[in-house]
């Protein structure tokens, strides 16, 4: 059963009177309704099944295909490991029957979702760079964009991805006591650990503001320029079907950028203000699940490229199946 059931929560309750020793936190998930439980489980477990297959069919279209061999695919295809993992984090813990989960399982679930999350939010500026770049200095783009430099950026986002996991980490270790173990989500949130602790709220509160314009406003802000002179760009362009050309490189990873940041930001800042609010959780819900399974079908329909290799992989397989039943 998916663990929105309250069970074992007499055991947990047992240890709030003594919260300097704790051993595990207990997750409050999405519904204590039991006649949910059956339909929350189906949806979840669908829309886990598809991101991580979505996801490893752009990986495989992207590897397949020699023509995709590009910087923009490049990152397109860490992008969508790294949505894999970023789901992986919490919907399997979702799935289980418990709704407890240990201190050091806590702290290990939040780093590794912090570590994804924020990878993913690096790569995206990083393909909004790419963008920038293939249309506004396309002369340069071989020499800016090399595999060498690919790499680089892709190591330079996994260094602020582990920055940003590992200071959220270092902070909650500090914390002495707690308020309750109960926190008001599905996954162990930082900012809701943030809240439980006995340590000054105005300091937590200031270091989660801090994180979010560091790891979201900054990125967003390059973002922003990058397609401020991909519009001014495009906009030069003296025939329309020139400059459809050109934006329609950019549409996927618009509509994925949009609806990442609008998600996250809301669901992050939130949590300082609502405690345990339906907002947050659906909020929650949409940046950790519903954006990770939504951006293999926005690339495919939106991408000429990946579609053509997908239904070509399709075709392929397809055949080989026929020609086994042939030879059968």
């Amino acid at each position: 059963m998916i663990g929105f059931v309250t069970t074992e929560k007499s055991t947990i309750n047992a240890e709030l009177c003594n919260l300097t020793h704790i051993s595990e936190f207990y997750l409050l998930g999405l519904s204590d309704d039991s006649e949910l439980q059956p339909t929350l489980f189906g949806i979840f477990l669908s829309m886990y099944l598809i991101t991580v297959s979505g996801n490893l069919l752009i990986i495989l279209a992207v590897t397949s295909d020699p023509h995709l061999h590009t910087p923009m695919y490049f990152f397109l295809s860490n992008l969508s490991l790294a949505d894999i993992c970023f789901i992986s984090t919490t919907v399997p813990k979702m799935l289980s029957h418990s709704r407890a989960i240990s201190y050091g399982g806590c702290l290990t679930q939040m780093s590794l979702f912090l570590f994804f999350g924020c990878m993913a939010d690096m790569l995206l500026t990083v393909m909004a760079y790419d963008r920038f770049v293939a249309i506004c200095l396309p002369l340069h783009y071989s020499v800016l964009l090399n595999p060498r430099c690919c790499w680089i950026l892709v190591l330079v986002s996994a260094f602020f991805s582990v920055l940003n996991s590992q200071s959220h980490n270092i902070l909650i270790l500090q914390f002495t006591c707690f308020k309750s173990v109960e926190i008001p989500n599905y996954f162990c949130d930082a900012s809701q650990i943030f809240k439980l602790s006995c340590s000054g709220s105005l300091t937590n509160n200031l270091f989660i503001y801090l994180i979010t314009v560091v790891l979201g406003l900054f990125p967003h802000s390059g973002i922003l320029y990058s397609y401020y002179k991909i519009t001014s760009s495009i906009l030069r362009i003296p025939t329309e079907s020139g400059r459809h050309k050109d934006f329609s490189t950019c549409g996927a990873h618009l509509s994925v950028v949009c609806f990442f940041y609008g998600t996250f930001l809301g669901a992050y800042c939130d949590s300082t203000v609502f405690h345990g609010s339906e907002k947050l959780v659906v909020a929650s819900v949409m940046y950790t699940v519903v954006s990770p399974m939504l951006n293999p079908f926005i690339y495919s329909l939106r991408n000429r490229d990946i579609s053509r290799t997908l239904r070509r992989l399709g075709s392929r397989i397809l055949g080989t199946q026929d020609l086994g039943r042939t030879l059968n």
